[in-house]
């Protein structure tokens, strides 16, 4: 199969500039660890910012998630009346979870075995992108298997001081090539990397 025609796993994470991803949309959305700076990314949403993932789940029409990023978005999107609800609401979505007997939300398909052989059949199937947010302990081994084919990084220029970081376990050295990097009007950088030859 030609390499780029083949489906791509893109992993699309919202970061503060110290590096946390915990509960960037809403203030009740992830208080573990006594984390009380939920909703932290509202103030810098603008219109250039949802074009750019609007863009991302376009490309998209699976997502891939960790248990908690899970119920997180089962909780809040099937009930949304936002735009982005019809598409994300829409596509596959496949769960990584060894809790959890069923998953609820349309279109949600559990996958409790290996993780990494089973992405990486998925990522052999025809169809558009595999789009993956949040689901920080997930995006660890999938980066530790190599199935990472893009890294969308969108740093906030907010400093939280606590809360869950993307990379926070240790993992081999990965080299990356800046393919594309934007800033909106409030100051956030929209990074997208893919891994570096060689």
């Amino acid at each position: 199969m030609n390499q780029d025609r083949q489906r791509k796993l893109v992993v699309s994470e919202f970061l503060s500039l110290d590096g946390v991803m915990q509960a960037p949309g809403l203030p009740d959305e992830d208080t573990e660890g006594g984390f009380k700076h939920g909703g932290w990314q509202q103030a810098y949403f603008d219109e250039q910012f949802g074009d750019a993932i609007t863009r991302t789940i376009a490309s998209a029409d699976a997502m891939l998630l960790g248990r908690r990023t899970y119920d997180i978005f089962a909780g809040y999107w099937p009930k949304s009346k936002e735009e982005m609800a019809r598409p994300l609401n829409a596509m596959t979505k496949y769960v990584v979870s060894r809790t959890r007997k069923a998953v609820e939300w349309q279109n949600s398909v559990l996958i409790k075995g290996d993780v990494a052989p089973e992405v990486a059949r998925l990522k052999q199937e025809s169809g558009k992108n595999i789009v993956v947010f949040g689901s920080g302990q997930l995006v660890q081994t999938l980066l530790g298997h190599n199935l990472v084919d893009q890294l969308q990084v969108v740093i906030h220029p907010v400093i939280l001081g606590s809360g869950k970081r993307l990379f926070r376990d240790p993992i081999d050295r990965k080299n990356l090539t800046l393919a594309e990097s934007r800033i909106t009007p409030k100051g956030v950088l929209i990074l997208e990397y893919r891994p570096a030859g060689g």
